[in-house]
């Protein structure tokens, strides 16, 4: 009986979203309102138990020092939350704005001038050439491509001549990649026509060919100072990578490209992140060029835009494809900067506390969102690792709430966050991914905030490395030792309460810890095998394709459906019109190219594509046209959660 109430507010919920959810459409607003309405009353309906019921008894004692900490810091983490989802109330889609604009644009008596900036410090040549490629390809009439090389490499220079763009570096890296955009702002502010627009492209990140023509007609408001486009990636994140989930879960980026800035920008709150950008020139001039002082300069370019008049809009179309971080290490360094980039913000002129520095209220919102999820968030996914091991261990009891009450105030809560956020975010949104994923550079990250909030200035910029060998299967010990360790002590907990104690501690009000050292083992293991890189032995990503090609065989033409495409060869279904080893020729969309048949197999055989200079060219433009993806359709959570386990299990 105890146990049905208990677990009667939990099916409730469930019952309710089950219900009401499928009649809903996650488009409207006002459903949208209704629904955050209904997460928020759980959630502080929670939050409020904790404060009231499950803090041991105040005094000088361990246990209510380290309860009051953990519960201080979930509470943070919950007014974090309830700025997100009251964004998340609102979304736009400026897709139709741009529809209406673009003739606009192309009519203009004087078309306005784009300078194209990549960006670049040590990437590959292979990485580079697709990028300047591509940027040479967009279809729009008037811009420049330069490529800004901070790495002063004579055989870049030489590259960049062949293909036709501009080449500039300078003596320096001075202010990393702010310094090397501001370096090319003087340049071409130098030229006899300057620009009317500077883009932004990162080394790695191939624009669409109508990139510039989509962008540029949001222009058509004069106090528009920014557009940004979303981040696509060519290929698996190291989430998707070393847990085998690249065909049934979307890149860690999906979710905020998708979700989180569509939001933003419906409430005026969305902001640079760098590439895949279009800037105005004469206002970025206005405000001194790229800003110095984070490393995060993107975010702080839109502070420092606003103040001046101008805002930020986000057009959510797929108008680029770059890479991302393709191993553990790099993603750690990479969300590691932003978070020590943001903080630097924080502590700086344009800060959400700071009066009078011309922020509107939604902007030092928004701040005061994102600065909760880097301090806050990471820091409680700490928290809920080790309260468990100090009880079990320790014998600290930082919170003293049994498995009934937990079930009546937590559940609720719980089930509310999987189906009203998953109905909102279309799926992009699974707790026990979450956690892996924030778990993965929540160390790191909690220790560049507290860099950030000491010491503001004077921190290097760490470049997310891309390219390099990733042949061979290889696993990120320090990272590894951590989780390791966590999961040691987990284990080592459980067997102490349970051999050495008799299991006394779990038959207290306590209990609460066995569950929760149990979800803890889940999540620790995952991370583990995340640790574990496995080897990419594609020379390039390939990417879903849909349509028909035609193949030629010594004269001979059949049809084949393409699967997958990418810059070395193509998958096709059916019976293969060629032998192995056969010379033919691929017309994919009117583009011929010639190629060898590589492998054969019952249903479906793979063309090589031949490796000539001209033929890459052609597929660069080709593959990166706009029209492929390697973005999951549809997420199955049964998919995840199987395939997940398949690699835990293997």
């Amino acid at each position: 009986m105890l146990l049905f109430e208990a677990l009667a507010p939990g099916f409730l919920v469930l019952g309710f979203a089950w219900t009401v959810l499928p009649w809903l459409k996650a488009e409207d607003e006002r459903a949208r309102a209704a629904m955050v309405a209904v997460m928020l009353v759980l959630m502080w309906r929670y939050m409020a138990w904790r404060w009231i019921v499950t803090l041991p008894p105040i005094g000088l004692s361990v246990d209510f020092l380290v309860g009051l900490i953990f519960v201080t810091v979930e509470t943070l983490v919950v007014m974090g939350a309830t700025i997100s989802l009251s964004f998340l109330v609102r979304l736009t889609n400026r897709s139709p704005d741009a529809d209406r604009n673009e003739p606009w644009l192309m009519t203009q008596p004087r078309l306005p001038l784009v300078d194209v900036f990549i960006c670049t410090y040590n990437e590959e040549e292979a990485i580079l050439e697709r990028t300047i490629v591509g940027a040479l390809a967009l279809d729009y009439p008037r811009y420049r491509v330069w490529v800004l090389d901070d790495g002063r490499r004579p055989w870049l220079e030489a590259l960049t001549a062949r293909l036709g763009a501009n080449y500039l570096t300078r003596p320096d890296n001075a202010h990393a990649k702010a310094g090397n955009i501001n370096n090319g702002l003087r340049h071409v502010a130098t030229l006899p026509e300057r620009p009317d627009f500077i883009s932004i492209l990162d080394a790695d990140f191939v624009p669409a060919p109508h990139f510039l023509r989509r962008a540029l007609s949001l222009f058509r408001e004069e106090d528009v100072g920014i557009v940004q486009t979303p981040q696509h990636f060519i290929n698996p994140d190291p989430l998707q990578s070393n847990l085998s989930l690249a065909r049934v879960w979307p890149d860690e980026q999906r979710y905020f490209f998708d979700v989180v800035m569509a939001a933003k920008d419906a409430w005026g709150a969305s902001f640079c992140c760098g590439t895949s950008s279009v800037i105005r020139f004469p206002i970025l001039q206005q405000i001194g060029g790229f800003p110095t002082e984070s490393v995060t300069e993107d975010y702080l370019v839109t502070l420092k835009m606003k103040v001046a008049g101008y805002r930020t809009v986000y057009l959510n179309e797929r108008l680029s494809l770059g890479l991302a971080p393709e191993g553990l290490k790099e993603y750690v360094t990479q969300r590691s900067r932003w978070a020590l980039g943001f903080v630097q913000i924080c502590r700086g002129a344009l800060g959400p506390l700071r009066p009078k520095n011309g922020l509107t209220l939604i902007d030092r919102i928004s701040l005061t969102e994102t600065f909760l999820y880097w301090s806050a968030g990471h820091t409680f996914r700490l928290f809920g690792i080790v309260i468990p091991i100090l009880y079990l261990i320790f014998n600290v009891h930082a919170v003293q709430a049994d498995v009934m009450d937990t079930l009546g105030y937590y559940l609720p809560y719980f089930i509310s966050q999987i189906t009203i956020m998953g109905w909102m975010a279309r799926g992009r949104v699974m707790p026990i991914m979450s956690d892996v994923t924030q778990l993965l550079a929540a160390s790191q990250i909690s220790r560049a905030v507290v860099h950030g909030i000491i010491k503001p200035k004077g921190h290097k910029f760490q470049v997310t490395a891309k390219g390099g060998d990733r042949s061979k299967r290889f696993i990120q010990w320090p990272l590894m030792r951590i989780f390791l360790i966590y999961l040691a002590l987990t284990i080592g907990g459980l067997v102490w309460a349970f051999v050495f104690e008799d299991g006394s501690k779990l038959r207290d009000s306590a209990a609460l810890c066995l569950f929760w050292s149990w979800y803890n083992i889940v999540v620790l293991t995952i991370a583990c095998m995340v640790c574990i890189e496995q080897p990419r032995l594609r020379a390039s990503e390939r990417l879903n394709a849909r349509g028909m090609a035609l193949v030629e065989v010594d004269g001979d033409i059949s049809e084949a459906r393409v699967l997958d495409v990418s810059l070395g060869g193509a998958r096709l279904a059916g019976a293969s019109p060629a032998f192995q080893g056969k010379s033919v020729t691929l017309v994919l969309d009117g583009l011929s190219i010639r190629g060898t048949v590589l492998r054969v197999a019952s249903q479906e055989f793979v063309v090589r594509f031949e490796e000539t200079a001209e033929t890459k060219a052609k597929l660069i433009r080709f593959i990166y046209s706009g029209r492929f993806s390697a973005d999951v359709p549809r997420i199955i959570p049964a998919r995840v959660a199987a395939a997940t386990l398949g690699r835990v299990m293997r």
